[in-house]
């Protein structure tokens, strides 16, 4: 995409525009991140651009949104899933998504996603074969866990030989970005960051206000996180609702699955230190959900006590 400078003006030095003195909306939490990239407006729509390119390391431009989630009255659905799905001006498919709070099967749920989105390709009729297939990219922004042992915030999965070093050459990719490993980055040159570098500080650090100057100066170099930036500074008191009913019943559907695998787990390790670190971990998104104290004390056995202290 097209680089211009996109100046702030000087009044806003201090304090991000368009926000004056409100607080700013967390972009790493998901269901934030779908409405700014969502948004049937041409601002929203060169953000979107922006990111993936910048992700998959070459221009390209989102023609459409392939696949919405359910209407604003059938809110208890969208806890399903809370991605962008996207095709570009060549109909190559793209799937991205931030993941607050990502779970440990993470790895596997990215491959079936991937393979979902390749294979729902339509290729029949007598005048396609495979050679029409298009190229599908699913990128996954992960916002609170590290899952692979080196220090690179972001990997690109492609088929691969390792015994021979031979790649297959197929038409899917699953791009992952750590934004927990950006510490390294945050304090870097603006000149000397990529793209991909820009956004993944821009997500991390958007809310921090010990990094503000840093912001201002992406946003002042970076076209389409300008936009991002323009585009969440326009949403209404309606729309902010409707985001935080949205997160409460994906937080309340989350803790539960998480206090079953939690349980499941500590049941299987059979050890009541296992079963400790559970309880506190679901007390803790309980508590993060804004779930009473007695609700939390019945389904943990934690004393009141403890879940206060968390």
């Amino acid at each position: 995409m097209m680089k211009k400078e996109f100046q702030i003006p000087a009044q806003y030095e201090w304090r991000l525009f368009p926000f004056g003195d409100r607080a700013i909306p967390d972009i790493r939490y998901d269901p934030v991140f779908k409405a700014v990239f969502t948004k049937e407006t041409a601002k929203s729509r060169g953000a979107l651009s922006d990111l993936i390119s910048a992700l998959i390391g070459r221009t390209v431009v989102v023609e459409a949104i392939t696949a919405d989630e359910p209407p604003l009255d059938d809110s208890r659905q969208r806890y399903l899933r809370f991605d962008v799905a996207c095709k570009t001006e060549k109909d190559e498919l793209v799937n991205v998504e931030m993941s607050f709070n990502p779970k440990t099967s993470e790895q596997v749920r990215l491959e079936y996603h991937t393979a979902r989105l390749f294979v729902g390709q339509d290729i029949h009729g007598k005048d396609k074969d495979f050679d029409d297939l298009k190229e599908t990219y699913q990128i996954a922004i992960l916002a609170k866990r590290t899952f692979f042992p080196d220090e690179s915030f972001a990997h690109n999965f492609l088929y691969y030989d390792p015994d021979n070093r031979v790649p297959l050459g197929g038409k899917t990719r699953i791009i992952t970005v750590e934004l927990v490993k950006t510490g390294p980055v945050v304090d870097k040159p603006i000149e000397e960051m990529t793209n991909a570098e820009r956004w993944t500080v821009f997500f991390q650090y958007l809310t921090d206000e010990e990094k503000r100057g840093k912001i201002i100066e992406i946003i002042n170099q970076e076209e389409g996180i300008a936009m991002a930036l323009e585009t969440l500074g326009t949403f209404t008191q309606s729309e902010l609702e409707y985001i935080r009913e949205s997160g409460r019943i994906k937080a309340e559907l989350d803790w539960q699955c998480d206090m079953t695998e939690a349980r499941r787990e500590a049941r299987n390790e059979g050890r009541s230190e296992g079963r400790s670190e559970a309880s506190l971990d679901i007390a803790q998104k309980m508590k993060n959900a804004g779930r009473p104290l007695s609700e939390i004390m019945e389904f943990t056995g934690l004393p009141i006590e403890t879940i206060t202290q968390l």
